[in-house]
């Protein structure tokens, strides 16, 4: 199997700074495999808060994850400064797939990319819904 080349930085139009942690480090000295997924919620999550009105506590609509998947590239270890970058691949009725990019602080080329799909359901009954106006405005500027 071929490795893909890393996604440049200029791919992705919204971004958001995560510090590495001390425990985001395993005993190979580099981020776990699984830290990375954590750093794919945290920028989606905080890009539907901040930009698309999501009531994480309260609102009638939820995301569920649904899939996920990530490519390795290049390690990265604590204390390395991270960006996430994010864009939007689909845009459904009811759900979204993210790509994603880690990169080091002031890097160009990607040390991980992935994706991450949201499928957006009733709080209550759990069951599928249509995005709601202000998140789709906000998810269709990432297209």
């Amino acid at each position: 199997m071929s490795r893909p080349e890393p996604e440049q930085r200029t791919a992705y139009p919204y971004f958001r700074r995560i510090p590495t942690r001390w425990m985001d480090n395993d005993v190979y000295g580099h981020v776990n495999n699984v830290v990375y997924y954590s750093y794919f919620d945290t920028v989606v999550n905080a890009f539907l808060v901040h930009e698309g009105g999501l009531d994480i506590e309260s609102g009638p609509v939820i995301g569920l994850c649904v899939e996920s998947s990530c490519r390795y590239l290049s390690s990265v270890a604590f204390p390395d400064v991270l960006d996430a970058g994010l864009r939007v691949a689909k845009l459904g009725r009811s759900s979204v797939r993210y790509e994603v990019g880690i990169f080091r602080a002031g890097e160009k080329a990607a040390a991980a990319q992935g994706h991450f799909v949201h499928v957006f359901v009733d709080r209550g009954t759990r069951r599928p819904v249509d995005l709601p106006d202000r998140m789709r405005a906000a998810l269709t500027r990432l297209c």
